[in-house]
């Protein structure tokens, strides 16, 4: 099968930072799908892998944490899916990734390909939708409900792929008032029209733009990017007894600065079911499964932004390159194989 992957950490000029691959097709285990992948999307987790984990002299590893395929081939003890069934997921950190014509993923992170959207719109979503609906429900606590909620969320980064998703959980299933961050115009733009009340602008001081706009208390923050050098404005802004999470990797943090207001700090790693095989880890497939019914309702969108061609090296070289820029807005697919 053809593949994407790579043998030396690299950097993404490089001409064999990724390269061009033919594998063995895997086989099933006993929980796994065999899917044929017809579109994957990036992330900033592949950029970051590539940066930082060399894989064993000899073994390429394969990286992609997004696809939309179809299901070719079960496990034994498979019972959610079959072969033929569309499906959409954003697989496992420990495991060969999705940058290759055939991948192997666990049924129980597995969801449904929303039927009314291409496999490539489809690809967009799942790492983002995971990732934004845990760390508004699971990790801030929010509570599903369109009753006028008292509080406003902050989100650091609306743009982004999380951010994107995040701006219309918020407000199309909850009473929240929401703020998104964005630095130039298009990106702002881009977060009104998902939804966000206001946008502020967090290449600038940030709370006088907060305090201007007079809304309910800053009581929940989702800090999606460069928290490190946010993190004591944040919780300047951050009201009593508020909550702050995050998801990017910051390389120190002072948690007393929250003591004083007796405030939390959460985290969201949404590769924590599968790299741990939690009791609950079919909360995933149950969370994709919902994020496709609201999406063939017209309740949430796809977050695609733009299509980078056929999944090669080149196109994936392409597409690191623009994320580890800091210049994509909402979600970059590949679809289809040469």
């Amino acid at each position: 099968m053809k593949a994407v992957g790579y043998s030396k950490s690299l950097p993404i000029d490089d001409p064999e930072a990724l390269l061009d691959l033919q594998l063995p097709t895997p086989e099933p285990g006993p929980r796994d799908l065999r899917v044929s992948v017809k579109a994957i999307s990036v992330n900033p987790v592949d950029f970051k892998v590539r940066k930082r984990a060399a894989p064993p002299a000899g073994e390429p590893k394969i990286l992609g944490y997004d696809a939309a395929g179809v299901v070719e081939a079960v496990g034994a003890e498979v019972t959610l899916f079959k072969p033929g069934d569309e499906v959409f997921y954003a697989g496992s950190i420990q495991r060969p990734g999705t940058n290759a014509e055939q991948h192997l993923v666990d049924e129980r992170i597995v969801g449904r390909k929303p039927k009314t959207l291409s496999f490539a719109q489809a690809a967009a979503l799942p790492l983002t939708s995971i990732t934004a609906w845990e760390l508004l429900f699971d990790r801030l606590g929010v509570v599903p409900s369109k009753a006028f909620d008292p509080r406003t969320l902050l989100i650091v980064g609306g743009a982004g792929g999380v951010g994107s998703i995040l701006i219309q959980l918020a407000r199309r299933l909850t009473g929240l008032t929401i703020i998104a961050t964005a630095s130039r115009p298009e990106t702002q733009a881009w977060c009104l029209d998902l939804g966000a009340h206001a946008v502020i602008d967090h290449s600038q001081p940030m709370k006088p733009q907060v305090e201007a706009l007079k809304l309910p208390p800053v009581a929940l923050i989702a800090s999606l990017t460069g928290t490190e050098g946010h993190f004591a404005g944040l919780i300047d802004i951050l009201a009593p007894q508020g909550k702050i999470g995050l998801i990017d990797d910051p390389a120190t943090l002072n948690p007393m600065l929250l003591k004083p207001k007796s405030a939390s700090l959460h985290w969201e790693a949404m590769f924590a079911r599968s790299s741990y095989q939690t009791a609950d880890m079919i909360a995933q497939h149950d969370l994709l499964d919902e994020i496709a019914g609201l999406i063939d309702t017209g309740v949430l969108r796809t977050t695609l932004d733009k299509t980078f061609d056929t999944i090669t090296a080149a196109n994936l070289k392409r597409a690191h390159a623009l994320l580890e820029s800091g210049t994509s807005i909402g979600k970059i697919v590949l679809e289809g194989w040469e």
